[in-house]
């Protein structure tokens, strides 16, 4: 799952997800100022049919959905939405270099990638909340401006990595790096003791989830 560069299309043996998120932002940014409640203008149907997915998608979380009918939920629903708005995409006709023109381009070039996400109810409909963890690490590159190697780079991606993997299962990042490193993993342990470090092993969460 990720936003629409070009660039990820080279890695191998992966199954790239459409960000339905990126697509609304250039629907949004396409309406003309004062039509944002017009359904008439072709820019805000286009938020629209998105909209209609993201609303789904609440109704899932709502009801608890687990995976399985998650995908099923999205089969019967948000798959005949996305036919719709391919439909309708195939039919908008634009003005060159214009936003609109853009935002149909945009999405007409995702047609690809729209429907894996309907392959499984673990993928995502939009990469906003992987975005949102990488903020930390952005905000916090303007403050030291670049990594003086290709290793601390490294080193420093791994560390934001455990640090908001572990917010996200929702531990106390301090108690579950001071966890893992009194174990000490190597590239030695085996899968299955690695297994037992993993943020969301239920042993783990116990010792360093958040006290509320």
């Amino acid at each position: 799952m990720a936003d629409g560069y070009t660039g990820y299309n080279k890695v191998q043996e992966i199954k790239r997800c459409c960000c339905f998120a990126h697509i609304r932002r250039y629907f949004f940014d396409a309406i003309p100022k004062g039509k944002n409640r017009d359904i008439s203008c072709p820019a805000v149907q286009g938020v629209e049919y998105c909209d209609k997915l993201f609303a789904y998608e609440r109704q899932f979380k709502e009801k608890g959905y687990s995976y399985k009918q998650i995908k099923n939920g999205r089969l019967k629903k948000e798959k005949p939405v996305i036919e719709a708005f391919l439909s309708w995409l195939e039919k908008q006709k634009t003005i060159k270099s214009s936003k609109f023109a853009k935002a149909v381009t945009y999405a007409l070039n995702r047609k690809e990638h729209m429907m894996t996400y309907l392959e499984d109810g673990r993928c995502s409909l939009s990469n906003n909340l992987s975005e949102q963890k990488m903020k930390s690490y952005v905000i916090g590159r303007k403050g030291w401006l670049f990594s003086d190697s290709p290793k601390g780079a490294e080193a420093s991606a791994i560390s934001y990595s455990i640090a908001e993997t572990a917010l996200a299962n929702g531990l106390n990042v301090y108690k579950y790096i001071t966890y893992i490193l009194e174990k000490r993993p190597t590239e030695e342990m085996a899968d299955i003791e690695l297994e037992k470090l993993l943020p969301w092993n239920d042993k783990v969460f116990e010792m360093c989830k958040i006290e509320r």
